[in-house]
């Protein structure tokens, strides 16, 4: 892939729902991005998207923003269930993509779009603007340099109230509803970013009628006995906290722990110490976007902080998860 230098990099959106608004918002906030082109499958709503977001490019089908060699790199933000298919189009189109989380249904059509790109030398990452938040990264150094010890533990939740309603993506098994996808992926993949990838999965749910997983609980064993205690659901208004146990203290996230304001780090004999991240911009998306960009200019077909063999292990442990509380989506 050859680096993008001398120029702005152009970037299309495909699909124009609530996330696809979020990100041009802050996308239009990053120096040297060009927002340039947005494609639905209903025409209509490509160009309303681009009039209420000064895009110069509408498109009525998926092809024709793959097709448009003047797009750079692609963001997915469909539904789960587009995924695969929206990535790998575009892939095969040789454009650059950072897909919206989970990655895609299952780990199947995961390890199928990163061979894709591996062989086509195309760029590729999973929006997890988690592994790029600073106050998270800061966490990650603590950790690494034994601020609290051997790791141990660590403790994830991530739930809020929704109403069932079948029409609803969020309860539909073929949109890839339930719970776990859409928000249990976070709490997975922090844990797995302080532990690496689990030996055993163990795992409880409330399914609905229709087979889609409510309320969630997972315990992840690690190796030398670390373990991870976790939480998703659509049952329950979580506090979306966290805390990370070692052998000499602990930090705790009290709020939002996918992208936190701060944290307090606890050392065994000492006082509390209270971490306060820099001021986040915008909604989030921008970290995103910024090192998507990053990897472009450099000529990087993979980003060493969100790397696609994290995305799979993080689909193989939601993967186990499904097994283990009796979810599967239609055609697996």
């Amino acid at each position: 892939m050859q680096p993008i230098i001398d120029r702005p990099i152009r970037w299309g959106i495909l699909a124009t729902g609530g996330i696809a608004i979020s990100f041009v918002e802050d996308l239009l906030a990053v120096p040297g991005a060009e927002a340039f082109a947005v494609a639905s499958r209903r025409e209509e709503s490509a160009r309303a998207f681009a009039g209420r977001h000064g895009i110069a490019h509408a498109y009525g089908s998926w092809q024709e923003l793959a097709a448009d060699p003047e797009v750079d790199v692609v963001y997915v933000a469909t539904p789960h269930a587009a995924h695969h298919a929206a990535t790998a189009l575009l892939l095969e189109a040789g454009k650059a993509v950072l897909c919206e989380k989970p990655f895609t249904l299952n780990s199947g059509q995961a390890a199928e779009l990163v061979a894709l790109a591996r062989k086509r030398e195309v760029f590729l990452m999973e929006a997890m603007w988690t592994y790029l938040d600073p106050t998270v990264r800061r966490i990650t150094e603590l950790v690494a340099d034994g601020a609290i010890g051997e790791v141990r533990s660590v403790q994830a939740e991530f739930g809020f109230t929704a109403q069932e309603d079948p029409t609803h993506r969020l309860w539909d098994p073929a949109a890839g509803g339930g719970a776990l996808l859409d928000l249990g992926v976070y709490p997975v993949a922090f844990a797995q970013l302080l532990l690496g990838a689990p030996e055993s999965v163990q795992a409880w749910a409330r399914l609905t009628e229709l087979g889609v997983d409510a309320n969630t609980g997972i315990l992840l064993g690690h190796p030398g006995g670390a373990t991870a205690l976790l939480s998703c659901s659509l049952d329950v208004q979580c506090g979306q906290r966290a805390s990370v146990q070692g052998s000499a203290g602990r930090i705790e996230i009290d709020r939002d722990f996918f992208h936190p304001a701060g944290f307090t780090l606890h050392r065994d004999g000492a006082e509390p110490e209270v971490f306060t991240g820099p001021a986040k911009a915008g909604h989030g998306y921008g970290l995103e976007a910024a090192e998507v960009m990053r990897c472009l200019r450099a000529g990087e077909t993979e980003s060493p902080l969100v790397p696609l063999d994290s995305t799979l292990s993080v689909m193989r442990t939601l993967d186990a998860v499904r097994e283990r509380i009796g979810v599967r989506y239609p055609g697996e």
